[in-house]
This record gives structure tokens, sequence and C-alpha cells, in this order.
């Protein structure tokens, strides 16, 4: 039983591990998608439903009256092997003085579960896709449309065509960056699109400059249904979000900015943290945290509920104030999380 419990274990972690890396990559370009998000949305299921595996086996294991994995020198599972401090034998994985690469008798394989080397690749492993996962729920984030108007145009067979400012703009304001410099200009626009014979109301377009009368714009709207009105913002790529593709970092500044906040939240943080929390701390301690059912229990609550709160996302539905703040904070909280459930 406990031979079952253990491989289970290290079945779980290993499905989760892949799963969790293909929802990620999906989570990097559904942006410009319809909803459901189906790809992240599955594949993000199967991690959570493999974190909860995992932490009922480990709270089996303790209930069977085992510790954790096979111990050096090819201890079967199950054989009571203690997963404490110190519990590794002493020199084991070093070669033998006098010939080169062999090891000692009853030492363990570089790649076995009781190897350091074994054991931090596989805490470096985890730590990847904790950053991977906190840069593409924030990129992700930095990419999303503000309001659903793109996707009732897509559902309406939504085009990017060429038109004109009909008359004045209305409710012209400046919007301001950080530096108080104007970068754009919001409108209520009136446009005659060419080949279309209905004139389109676009509410909050985007321009770099102050729109005038006779202004040609590029315009996301449907042929079939103008009354949806249409799309105006210079500084999105609207041919993308017509296609409804996936595509990361579109050719546009919320494209440009989620990958700028990929990169900082991944390489910054998530591979800075990896090197520590893997290469900092003794073998035998992450170990001890890989194998504890208290530690992956709290991973595994934090995985679960992270995923509940992004469903609603995924799926285009409204989602709560809770969802939305542990959805908006989760590449944060993740990293947070794990260096807490790894310690020293």
């Amino acid at each position: 039983m406990a031979s079952v419990l253990v491989w289970l274990v290290r079945l779980c972690g290993l499905v989760g591990w892949a799963a969790g890396v293909v929802a990620c990559v999906w989570l990097l370009g559904v942006a410009p998608m319809s909803h459901p998000w189906n790809g992240p949305l599955v594949w993000g299921g199967v991690a959570a439903g493999c974190a909860a595996v995992r932490v009922v086996a480990l709270w089996s294991l303790r209930l069977v009256g085992e510790d954790g994995p096979p111990g050096p020198g090819g201890a079967s599972p199950g054989s009571g092997v203690s997963l404490e401090k110190g519990a590794r034998k002493p020199g084991a994985g070093k070669p033998v003085v006098g010939k080169p690469g062999a090891r000692k008798p009853g030492a363990p394989w570089p790649w076995t579960d009781d190897s350091a080397l074994w054991i931090k690749g596989r805490t470096v492993a985890v730590w990847l896709l904790v950053g991977l996962a906190a840069g593409a729920m924030f990129g992700c984030l930095m990419s999303m449309p503000s309001n659903d108007r793109i996707e009732r145009l897509r559902d309406a067979g939504a085009e990017v065509g060429p038109a004109r400012v009909v008359g004045e703009p209305l409710r012209v304001r400046p919007e301001r960056d950080d530096e108080d410099r104007v970068k754009g200009y919001a409108s209520r626009l009136t446009l005659a699109v060419a080949g279309g014979r209905a004139r389109v109301l676009v509410k909050g377009a985007y321009t770099y400059d102050r729109p005038r009368a006779g202004t040609p714009v590029q315009v996301l709207w449907s042929r079939s249904r103008p009354e949806l009105g249409g799309y105006v913002n210079e500084s999105r790529d609207l041919p993308a979000l017509a296609a409804g593709r996936w595509k990361p970092f579109p050719d546009d500044d919320q494209g440009r900015a989620a990958l700028f906040a990929f990169v900082l939240v991944t390489v910054v943080f998530g591979l800075v943290m990896a090197a520590v929390f893997s290469l900092a701390p003794d073998p035998d301690a992450l170990q001890d945290r890989a194998w504890s059912a208290w530690a992956q229990t709290v991973r595994g609550l934090f995985v679960a509920g992270l995923y509940l709160a992004w469903r609603p996302i995924l799926l285009g539905q409204e989602a709560n104030l809770v969802s939305l703040l542990f959805a908006g904070g989760g590449f944060v909280l993740i990293l947070l999380v794990y260096a807490f459930t790894t310690g020293f």
C-alpha cells in the first residue's frame, strides 16, 4: 500500500508540473481569444487536481506509518525510511577514493530520490514553474481587454477596416502618462466605414493625435451588425483582436507591456528565487519539505484556490471581489507561498 502511495505522489507531481507548464503557456496568448479560454481552464484544472490528489496521498502515507520515498541503498518503497534531517547516509553518492566515478556500496545514483543532485534539480524545476506561472498571470492581466465590447463584435463577425470621422468628435479628453505628458486622446466618434452604408458610433475611441472631422482611423466593427458600434484604439493590434486566435504579446502597447511584465516577474523574481531557495538550503531540508504533508497541503490549497479564482475569468463570467483580488494578486502570492513552504 505504501509503495502505491509513494508512486502516486510522484506521478501527481510530474503530471501536475507538466499540466502547469501547458496552462501557463496557454495563458500567455489567450487575451485576443474569445471566451471561454478552454486551454488554461482544462490544463489548470488538471494541475489543481493533481495537487489535491498528491496531498491526499501524502496524508495517507502518514496514516499507514510511512514518511516518504525509498531511502538510500535501494530500500524499497514503504520501508519506513524517515525524511528527518540527517536521515541520508553520510557520503551518499560520493565516488570511492581511487576509483573515479565509482559509488560506495549502497549509495544512490545521482538521479534517485536520495541524491542531492536530484533533490536540488527537482526543486529548481518547481521554482521555474512558479516563476513561469507568476509571469504568465501578470502578463495575461496586463493584456486582457478592459471590457466585453470586443468579444461581442467578434461574435458578430468582426473585421478591421478604414474609416473617417464624420462631424466633430465629442467628449475629447487628453490621456496623460505618469509624467503628466499627453500620450493620446479619448473621444466619442461617429465613423463612415469604407464599404459600409450605416454610420458606426464608437465610444471611448483612443487615438494618439487629437481627432477631427475627416480624420482617418482603423476601426474594429461588424458589417452585419453596425448597431453594436465599433472599437478604435491605436495602441492595440486590431487584426489580432479580430482574428481571435492565440497570440502571446501582440505587437501593440499592451503586448509590449505584457512582455515586459512577464520578463520582469519570471526572470528577475522567478529565477532569482529559484536559485536562492533551491541551491542555498540543505538537500535534507528540501527533501523533508517535498514530502511534508503539512507543507504540501498549504501549496495544494493555494493552487486550488488560485484556480477557482481564475475560473470565472477564464470562462468569461462575472467574478466576485474576492476572486478578482485573489486572481489579481496571484502572481505575488504564489511566490510568497512557495517561498514560505520551502524555507531553509
